[in-house]
């Protein structure tokens, strides 16, 4: 009888993880950034039917980049947490650390189960207070694990480029329109240059303190984006069209 094939915990763990990343480094990133009256979830998405960025209860967000099922899956069982709790006890004890939280046990036991492939996702669960100090934005990676962030972030994608840029662009106090066109031109970094996004393109919501509803989420539509960003340059006809060649001067 032959042996069975025998795989470390560790190497098990390590490959689960690579395959997580390369699944999630797939996807187009999605940037957040704090901003003075708020939080501001910005991702390059041309699909109108797909949302990267979704309301979860009146003043908590959601954001995620990989798997569309895998995290819309979760998105879903997360506002019916946020409902459920919100109608037995109180609409204030519905919190984004607790929702962190819950999605974090799930990712870790779907991480750890041998019976099951890791989900191939990374997600922001963020939740704006009614002064910039109480806002919180949590970042959760594939395994479980919860990270506060702060200022901005960046997940999925050309993360790297991304952070980068907006680590030496970024200052406390940005307007929303400011945040707006500073993650927008962000999001056009990856390793081989920049390029310009398409309003069109652009998914933008905000979590907005300063609205009078209950409801603090809002999405920004391509007209109010338009006016924001700058068109895309046109191409350079020059590159494309040969130069014109002057005909020989007879001797």
């Amino acid at each position: 009888m032959s042996m069975p094939f025998y795989v470390s915990p560790e190497q098990q763990m390590k490959d689960r993880a690579d395959f997580a990343r390369k699944g999630i480094a797939r996807g187009r990133s999605v940037a957040l950034v704090r901003y003075a009256d708020g939080i501001l979830f910005v991702s390059e998405n041309p699909s109108a039917a797909l949302h990267k960025v979704s309301e979860i209860y009146d003043r908590i967000a959601f954001a995620a980049v990989g798997r569309y099922n895998e995290f819309e899956n979760l998105r879903i069982a997360g506002v019916r947490l946020a409902d459920m709790r919100g109608y037995s006890y109180d609409r204030l004890d519905v919190s984004g650390r607790g929702l962190a939280n819950a999605y974090a046990q799930t990712l870790g036991t779907i991480f750890s189960s041998g019976g099951e492939k890791p989900y191939e996702i990374e997600i922001f669960v963020a939740e704006v207070g009614d002064t910039a100090a109480d806002d919180q934005v949590f970042r959760l990676t594939f395994d479980g694990q919860v990270v506060e962030e702060h200022d901005f972030a960046v997940m999925g994608g050309a993360a790297e480029s991304v952070t980068k840029y907006l680590e030496e662009q970024y200052t406390a106090g940005l307007s929303r329109d400011e945040a707006v066109k500073l993650a927008a031109t962000a999001l056009g970094y990856n390793d081989t240059g920049h390029r310009d996004i398409p309003a069109g393109d652009l998914e933008v919501a905000v979590l907005d303190r300063t609205r009078t509803q209950a409801r603090k989420f809002k999405r920004l539509n391509e007209h109010v984006l338009s006016d924001l960003l700058p068109a895309p340059a046109p191409a350079d006809e020059a590159a494309t069209t040969q130069p014109e060649v002057e005909p020989p001067v007879a001797p």
